[in-house]
């Protein structure tokens, strides 16, 4: 179980990212540090039917708040030093990044988890709206069941 306050930052961007310097950040010369674990989102395309883009929408302020939570949940299940949490919002190509959850821990068992449990929960908790786009129009996407299986195992 966690003991202390890690380091957390959410960050909601239509910019792209740079995941060497995220995890850099995570480790910012702490000599505790042990692991980094992190994982990177990508836009993806369905073969049977090619996505031409993904737009993003969400609630600022609610949409960092949540995120938050889902972080102070981490926190008080795992001993972590630090989280990163940076989402995009606006519209996508395929390929394109679009989440790095990032977290730095003593030991690696715990940053695998958090980082799972983190990415679980922000893909079911977090207030995201998604629009794609195909050649046969354009759709908000809805929950998927293997996200929420995902969550409901922590």
């Amino acid at each position: 179980m966690g003991s202390q306050q890690a380091l957390a930052q959410v960050r909601i961007q239509p910019q792209d990212f740079d995941a060497a310097a995220l995890q850099a950040e995570l480790l910012s010369g702490d000599p505790v540090a042990g692991a980094v674990a992190s994982f990177t989102g990508l836009v993806r395309s369905d073969p049977a039917e090619p996505v031409l883009t993904l737009e993003l929408e969400h609630y600022p302020g609610m949409t960092e708040s949540s995120i938050s939570e889902i972080i102070a949940e981490a926190e008080s299940r795992w001993s972590l030093l630090a989280a990163i949490v940076v989402h995009r919002i606006g519209v996508l190509q395929p390929g394109e990044q679009i989440v790095y959850v990032g977290v730095s821990s003593a030991h690696r068992g715990e940053a695998f988890q958090a980082c799972e449990f983190i990415m679980d929960y922000l893909k079911t908790r977090a207030p995201f709206w998604k629009k794609e786009t195909t050649a046969a129009g354009r759709r908000w996407l809805d929950a998927r069941d293997s996200d929420d299986a995902a969550a409901r195992r922590w």
